[in-house]
This record gives structure tokens, sequence and C-alpha cells, in this order.
């Protein structure tokens, strides 16, 4: 993880890194046998990635802080096996330290799930977070016994706006056709500019850093192996790189012909020309229209 340093907030630490790389350059930007958690039900097939952080929380009422303690940890290796395994990913996550994050440029932070209301008061006062990006599902959120509604509620109460665009963990396919979505909701914020976006999933290793980059890729001129390293050198994590690329083909490429993903080479859609990036970012700003009617109606709503 690099250098982390605990900053006196129970529930929170985070990754002092430098973010002066691309802030001046993005500011003239227009706006088979796993362990799997109980709660991931679905088949999955191994994808090369790598990452370490957070996803998760507590359910049950447990009678004694030890039972308690014994809990959290047993969720956090089931996690954390299943994270290695299905993801080949070296990383952790570690819930019982609180949430996480790291400033990636001046305006964009990524990290793990906010775990109560007092996180939302730490993002407003201390980073100046104006827009919280969840990419979590339901499932996800319950999993860890958080309380997503009173987080909503802070937020609410702190005017901050907070959106959703859910896909399913360690499921590259899921990623691959939310990113639009989710890079929509972001692209809108950072537009905006009336503070700093907070994207998260539960650990922030695999779905928040993935649409940070797509974000960096589309929008800031950045091709893919640059935004890639730049952001997992400040954030060790390993987001899936096939799922950005193959999502960089989907809104590229529109010709009923063409020749599908899956038997292109492995580097392919790591750069684009810059009619296409164009293309990219017309087609993603669309997703504003589709989700939610206008942009300035972004925000307050639950899942759409």
């Amino acid at each position: 993880m690099g250098s982390v340093s605990n900053i006196g907030f129970a529930s929170v630490f985070k990754v002092p890194l430098d973010t002066q790389l691309l802030s001046k350059q993005i500011r003239n930007k227009s706006p088979c046998g796993y362990i799997v958690p109980p709660y991931l039900n679905y088949s999955v097939s191994l994808t090369p990635i790598c990452c370490k952080l957070s996803e998760s929380g507590i359910q049950e009422n447990l009678t004694t802080p030890s039972k308690r303690i014994y809990k959290t940890k047993d969720r956090m290796e089931e996690y954390n096996i299943a994270m290695k395994r299905m993801m080949r990913n070296p990383y952790e996550y570690h819930h019982d330290l609180g949430m996480n994050y790291t400033l990636i440029t001046d305006y964009l932070i990524v990290g793990s799930q906010p775990q109560k209301p007092e996180d939302i008061d730490h993002l407003k006062k201390e980073e100046g977070v104006a827009y919280i990006l969840n990419l979590q599902q339901d499932k996800d959120v319950e999993y860890w016994g958080v309380d997503l509604q009173s987080i909503i509620r802070r937020c609410h109460e702190l005017e901050i706006i907070h959106m959703r665009r859910p896909a399913k963990d360690f499921d590259p396919g899921s990623l691959r056709s939310e990113l639009p979505k989710a890079v929509a909701s972001l692209n809108w914020a950072v537009s905006e500019g009336k503070g700093r976006v907070y994207v998260h999933c539960t650990a922030g290793l695999g779905r928040a850093p993935a649409v940070a980059i797509a974000y960096l890729f589309w929008f800031c001129g950045m091709n893919l192996n640059g935004a890639y390293d730049m952001l997992t050198s400040k954030r060790p994590c390993g987001p899936n790189k096939t799922a950005i690329r193959g999502a960089t083909y989907d809104l590229a490429k529109n010709d009923p012909c063409k020749e599908p993903f899956e038997n292109l080479p492995e580097y392919a859609f790591e750069d684009i020309a810059d009619w296409e990036r164009n293309l990219i970012q017309n087609r993603v700003s669309t997703y504003l229209i589709f989700l939610h009617g206008l942009p300035p109606l972004l925000g307050w709503s639950q899942v759409p």
C-alpha cells in the first residue's frame, strides 16, 4: 500500500500522495473450487487482475465484543481469500481499519466504502468532497452490516450528492457494461466543479479504481496504460484492465460487422484516436439524459 498514516479519525485512514502530475492538464478539460463470500452466489471465471483494500461489514447482532471481533475477522478472511483467488489479487481489505482512500488528482479520490455517517462528515470537512459515487450492490453493503440509509441521509444533510452505479464484485462483464454509466456520473460531477468526487466500491481496489482509470482514459487525454500506471502507483490495486478495454471497444465501435472484442489482441484499445475519444465522450454524455432526464437532476436518487 505504500505509506499509510492514521489521521486521528477512528474510522478513516488515508494514503498521502503527490497529486500534481495531472492537476493542470485535467483542470483545463471540459466538464471452481474457490471460497466465495455467501453474497456472491454466481459462478466466476478467473481474470488476470491485481489489487488491496475492503468491501463489506457485520450483519448479525452478536452478544459479546469478542464474538463480534471474531466474526469481523472471519468475514475479512473469507472476502480476501475470494478476492485473491478469483482476481489473482495479492492485496487485502481490512474492514476493521475503517474507511481508507487515496487522492488521485486535485478533484478525484478513490477509496473504500464509508462505514458510518461520521465518515461522511470527515470527507466533507477534511477533503472537501461534494459528490460520492458508490459502485456497490445492496448485497455488498448488507454483507458488511453497513447502514447505507444513514449514510445517504448524512449526505443530504451536508449537501453531498450521493450517486449509485452498482456493478457486481469480481465480475469483469458487469464492470464492462456498467463503466459508461459510472463514468458519465463521474464526469458530470467533475464538470460541476463544486468539490471533490469520492468514488468507492467495497475495498476500493477493483471497481472504483477502474471507473477512475476509464475516466482519465476517455476524458483526460491519457492512454489506458498511462492512466492505469498513474493510479496504481498512488493506490496499489488491481482493477480489471480487460473490462476497461472492452467498454472502450463497446463505445468506440458501432459497426454491426465489427470483429468481436474477444478475438482482438490483448493490446487492442489500450489507446484510441482523437475521433474515437470524441465519439466515446459523446456517447458517455448521453447516459446522463438516459439515466436522469437532465444532468441537473443527477444526485439524491437511489439506483435507477
